[in-house]
């Protein structure tokens, strides 16, 4: 039998309330990639964006301005003209983040395979309760 869980186990790391596990949401990491090579504009990081909402750009954009990951500035103009940018601390992540895509691209077929055999048996699993 294994031993319980230390309900202490994540004291010192950090609080849920700052926790950078939410690098691992949807889109953050994509928006990463979009400011790997410079600032840009809302309006730029909308198009490989496909399928992302003006609300959630914003709110992720948001989000990564508040942790630090992302800088907003605000020029001249009317409208002003408002580029992102990938702060040092952002750009931190561009390590970890090739690491992660090397290890998806080495193991894809796994992957794939293992889903297929999940939703597989949950179909049969599926049918069998009927």
């Amino acid at each position: 039998m294994s031993q319980p869980l230390d309900p202490e186990m994540f004291t010192g790391c950090s609080s849920p309330a700052v926790s950078p596990l939410r690098i691992g949401g949807k889109w953050t990491p994509k928006i990463i990639r979009c400011l790997e090579t410079g600032p840009r504009r809302f309006s730029e990081l909308e198009v490989p964006l496909r399928g992302i909402t003006p609300k959630v750009l914003t709110e992720t954009l948001r989000s990564m301005e508040r942790d630090g990951l992302v800088t907003r500035t605000v020029g001249d103009g009317v409208p002003a003209r408002v580029d992102y940018e990938l702060s040092a601390l952002g750009r931190t992540l561009l390590g970890p983040m090739d690491a992660c895509c090397a290890w998806a691209a080495a193991h894809l077929p796994e992957l794939r395979d293992a889903r297929e055999a999940y939703e597989g048996d949950d179909v049969s699993q599926g049918a069998a309760a009927r």
